[in-house]
């Protein structure tokens, strides 16, 4: 299952945006709104953060990419978020 029009990114709510994408289970569309929600942030910093260059973190960050884990975690973290597993719904 991907992103659609019903998930579309809202700048003043991007948590809910990156939660929704999350939600889908589908690594393209987690990625993409992650990416999306940085690039409204300043991507240098966020880049510096993260410990990659900025074309680099924008090729992971673009959908089409496959960024490591580790990037993901460094990500959220630096978007002032943090991941935390909940039991899934049965």
């Amino acid at each position: 299952m991907t992103m659609n029009e019903e998930n579309s990114f809202d700048v003043d709510n991007p948590d809910s945006y990156i939660a929704a994408a999350f939600e889908t289970d589908d690594p393209s569309s987690i990625a993409k709104a992650l990416g999306e929600v940085a690039r409204t942030r300043n991507m240098s910093k966020l880049a510096k953060d993260v410990g990659m260059n900025r074309s680099a973190l924008y090729r992971a960050l673009s959908g089409d990419g496959n960024p490591e884990f580790a990037t993901i975690l460094k990500v959220v973290r630096a978007l002032g978020l943090k991941l935390t597993p909940v039991p899934a719904a049965n």
